[in-house]
């Protein structure tokens, strides 16, 4: 029997197109991820759309083109009455984060905190080597989010193409599919890709939905709750806690701790208090709102979303996180449909 023999070769071609397309992944990974995101925008704006076109009986075209005008019109007129005094906290904050670095850097901080509680001199000596001992790490860590963030900015291209790459989604969505349909010849293939992409088409459009309903909650939250305590920059901390809301399980962390590192590094009074409603808002977020919010679509178990966005995270930084929950809950549903339909013979030739 020859070395190089059907199943060899067979073998070997798989392996080779397998690599080939990982590669390919991986070379074009920033276009492929703005496409996924226009995906995800597009699915956030197909309901706005769709309920345009019953009500008015207008073109597709034309709809789109009403919602995107819209969604300009309301995001200028928030920017104009919010956005100034944003802005002013944001550059504030911004100004006090040298004075706050060598705080930390120095230890000096747990010196002006213990003072404040009224800690002997021996606890605010231990604490602030405790501080000074870590300040490598501490410095390194936020070093390196740093970077992250700055290679965020500078991939800000990509970012203004995902509302343009959306339109495409949404003019020609149902010719898509169809031609995704179309490459199987088999009736009964077809009927269960057909199946699949509908569940894939509930779930993408229901986890988009609940993820913005779940960030503009987290927002007014942490802003209400926040200025009713007189937290400093409670409107740009809120903002951007109802913004980490989009991350799963990290971004409400880091939230979290940029808050109360803000509150502690400028002596804000009641630290226990702004603790206290971040343990609490996290536990009615988790456990009460966000089950109702996204109801039975997304059935991806807690620790299995902790494991997928980690591991997320390692593999693809942030866009890794982000789609850990979509990607585990189409694997699931990608495996009910095999399941399903393995046994009543539709996926046999």
């Amino acid at each position: 029997m020859s070395f190089l023999d059907k199943n060899t070769l067979r073998i070997l071609f798989t392996v080779l197109v397998t690599a080939s397309l990982l590669a390919f992944v991986w070379l074009a990974r920033k276009p492929l991820l703005a496409f996924l995101f226009a995906i995800l925008f597009a699915y956030l704006l197909e309901p706005l759309i769709g309920k345009l076109q019953r009500w008015t009986h207008c073109s597709r075209g034309i709809a789109i083109a009403a919602v995107y005008f819209a969604m300009l019109a309301v995001l200028l007129t928030v920017g104009m009455v919010a956005g100034p005094r944003v802005m002013g906290e944001v550059q504030h904050l911004s100004e006090s984060a040298p004075e706050l670095y060598n705080r930390v850097a120095s230890g000096s901080i747990a010196m002006q905190f213990g003072e404040r509680r009224g800690w002997s001199q021996e606890t605010q000596l231990r604490a602030q080597q405790l501080i000074v001992g870590h300040r490598d790490e501490v410095l390194a860590a936020v070093s390196a989010q740093s970077s992250k963030v700055t290679e965020v900015a500078g991939n800000a291209l990509w970012l203004v193409l995902i509302p343009i790459l959306a339109i495409f989604f949404l003019k020609d969505k149902s010719r898509f599919a169809s031609s995704i349909e179309n490459l199987l010849d088999n009736q009964r293939s077809r009927q269960v890709l057909r199946e699949i992409m509908g569940d894939l088409d509930d779930m993408l459009s229901h986890f988009v939905r609940a993820q913005v309903y779940l960030a503009v909650i987290s927002g007014a939250v942490y802003i209400a709750g926040l200025s009713l305590m007189r937290v400093p920059y409670a409107l740009a901390l809120g903002t951007l806690g109802g913004l980490m809301e989009f991350i799963p399980f990290v971004g409400p962390l880091v939230a979290g701790i940029l808050i109360m590192a803000v509150s502690l590094g400028l002596n804000y009074g009641h630290l226990g208090m702004v603790l206290l409603f971040l343990l609490v808002w996290r536990g009615l977020q988790d456990y009460l709102i966000s089950p109702r919010v996204l109801g039975g679509r997304i059935e991806v178990h807690p620790l299995a979303t902790i494991f997928g966005v980690l591991a997320g995270g390692e593999i693809a930084g942030v866009a890794g996180i982000y789609f850990a929950v979509p990607l585990m809950a189409a694997a699931r549903i990608l495996w009910l449909n095999w399941r399903r339909h393995s046994g009543d013979g539709m996926l046999k030739p």
